[in-house]
């Protein structure tokens, strides 16, 4: 679409009309949404949080605009190390609301020997040519952003009891904040609102899967942590990548040495981390 602001607002607006169409027909989000505004009605956590798909919002335009200035690989590694950095810290801290976890050093090996496994993962496509010193910094944030993502949606999630209420919250705060955007942008500069005639039907899709990832997420984490849900989801992301080149390739894609080795390391990195019960107090 050439228009990272539009493209996030199209990932966001397919998603709603996807769980807003669920919701309709399910009684079960609807009354999970409901709980989550007496909740915050009742004050038993702060009303600022459920704008966790704001942050949401902001990855998927930043990500947009990131890209082609260093490349898929580099910000890929970038926004994963900042995910990995600020999950340490969330889950020390307690933000998820179950508990404080001790920054170990056996934590603090498993992050690196996961970041280490994407980079391996993606050397073969790794270009000192994109590398920008913005474009490194805002994909670090922007993961860093995605990490509190998850810990306030756990929070949230604790109140609905219904992961997709919590996913449907997410994508109304999420598409509003990029209607305002969209919305100021036109305003101000002689730029479109939106060229949706751009673009093959698939461009729809993501906000779809973005539903799920995101109703997951807030089950997930509530029992795993942050962190720990991170180290997961990479190894998750390296095997979707395998799969990706295996049964849909682009033209010239060949299955790469570096992605099995990261893969391999990755899941290292998980089991560096293991289960301590001295950990989490």
């Amino acid at each position: 679409m050439g228009d990272s602001i539009g493209a996030a607002f199209v990932s966001f607006a397919s998603g709603l009309a996807l769980i807003s169409l669920i919701a309709v027909f399910s009684k079960s989000i609807r009354a999970g949404f409901s709980d989550i505004f007496k909740a915050v009605l009742a004050k038993k956590f702060p009303a600022w949080r459920i704008t966790a798909g704001m942050l949401g919002a902001i990855f998927v335009a930043t990500s947009t605009y990131v890209v082609p200035l260093v490349g898929v690989a580099l910000f890929t590694v970038a926004s994963l190390a900042g995910q990995t950095a600020i999950s340490l810290w969330i889950d020390h801290v307690g933000l998820i609301g179950s508990g404080e976890t001790i920054i170990t050093i056996r934590r603090v090996v498993a992050a690196l020997i996961t970041v280490g496994a994407v980079i391996i993962s993606v050397w073969d496509r790794l270009s000192m040519s994109d590398f920008s010193i913005i474009g490194i910094i805002l994909a670090i944030v922007a993961g860093g952003l995605v990490g509190i993502q998850r810990a306030l949606n756990g929070q949230i999630n604790s109140y609905s009891n219904q992961s997709f209420s919590t996913s449907f919250l997410n994508f109304i705060s999420g598409t509003i904040f990029l209607t305002a955007l969209l919305i100021i942008r036109l305003i101000f500069t002689d730029h479109s609102i939106i060229n949706l005639t751009t673009g093959p039907w698939w461009i729809y899709l993501g906000g779809s899967i973005g539903v799920i990832y995101i109703a997951f997420t807030a089950l997930i984490v509530q029992s795993l942590g942050v962190f720990e849900f991170t180290l997961f989801s990479i190894c998750g992301m390296l095997i979707g990548s395998l799969l990706i080149d295996v049964f849909m390739p682009t033209q010239g894609t060949q299955i790469s040495p570096y992605l099995i080795a990261g893969m391999s390391l990755a899941y290292l990195g998980v089991i560096a981390n293991g289960q301590s019960p001295l950990s989490r107090r």
